[in-house]
């Protein structure tokens, strides 16, 4: 199985992840271009581009992690 159990990253994984988007939020804001960014960060031009699409609208804190993707909901019932 490619993730532990449950699915998506580990929180260690995510955190890398995090860190990479974070680096490239900091060269958006100098006006580096997204094809420079995405080779200096080994990521996809997509990539880059949907993170500063993100970048543009919603600032840093736009690119910080959400947490889990499937993480379990627990209601009173």
């Amino acid at each position: 199985m490619r993730y532990p159990e449950g699915g998506g990253l580990t929180a260690e994984r995510r955190a890398f992840r995090e860190g990479i988007q974070l680096q490239a939020g900091g060269r958006f804001a100098v006006g580096e271009r997204t094809a420079v960014i995405a080779k200096d960060l080994r990521v996809s031009v997509r990539s880059v581009e949907r993170w500063r699409r993100a970048w543009r609208e919603g600032g840093t804190e736009a690119l910080r992690s959400a947490g889990p993707a499937n993480s379990p909901t627990v209601t009173d019932a």
